[in-house]
């Protein structure tokens, strides 16, 4: 496996996210998925954040259409306790309920190799510390 340094990384002005995030939509991009066709960036599921329980997918796929996936930042997804783990965990079982495979990829495993982990990722592969 080869590692590409996610380091000196410029961010479009337009990109709203964060930059793990912005690693895996140019990932996708180069990869020929399409934001509005192949996938859309941030979608509000079960009432988004407005409703208790609600989540936000940070990419939720058309094709393959059972497939979302959600960047895990370290400090925001492990670092804010027990609490913020099982709220994730919850997402995802919620998300199964529905058809849909939520695979998480880690913060840090993509400023490691980015197309690896996103590549994975596509393949149904989830390297993330959230595997029970």
């Amino acid at each position: 496996m080869t590692t590409q340094v996610a380091s000196n990384l410029h961010v479009p002005d337009w990109w709203l996210g964060s930059l793990p995030e912005w690693l895996v939509y140019r990932e996708l991009a180069r990869l020929g998925k399409r934001d509005g066709e192949h996938f859309t960036y941030q979608s509000p599921l079960m009432g988004g954040r407005i409703q208790r329980g609600g989540v936000i997918i940070d990419f939720l796929f058309y094709d393959p259409p059972d497939l979302a996936i959600n960047v895990q930042g370290v400090y925001w997804h492990y670092g804010l306790g027990p609490e913020v783990i099982a709220r994730d965990r919850i997402a995802r079982a919620q998300l199964a309920g529905q058809g849909l495979t939520l695979i998480f990829i880690d913060e840090d495993d993509l400023m490691r190799n980015p197309r690896h982990y996103v590549e994975e990722a596509l393949q149904y592969r989830d390297h993330s510390q959230m595997q029970e």
